[in-house]
């Protein structure tokens, strides 16, 4: 049987509450990078892929190495 559940507010955004035992379930805690995705219906939440974040930390770095001067320009 699924979970109902009801968004609550956080600031000036919505957040969901995740049953500690769903946490546990999944092995996620408050340091775990999730991945957010939608099917066009529903919106899938899962850890993120350690590959997949490596990948993106790397590009990261590569455009900011050769990117420099102009995000410093673009930081003032």
């Amino acid at each position: 049987m699924p979970l109902l559940k009801k968004l609550t507010v956080v600031g000036n955004s919505l957040g969901l509450v995740i049953d500690r035992s769903v946490l546990d379930l999944l092995g996620i805690d408050r340091e775990t990078d999730l991945e957010l995705t939608t099917d066009g219906r529903a919106i899938i939440i899962r850890p993120a892929d350690g590959a997949y974040l490596a990948r993106g930390r790397a590009s990261a770095r590569k455009v900011v190495k050769t990117q420099r001067a102009t995000l410093k320009k673009l930081a003032r």
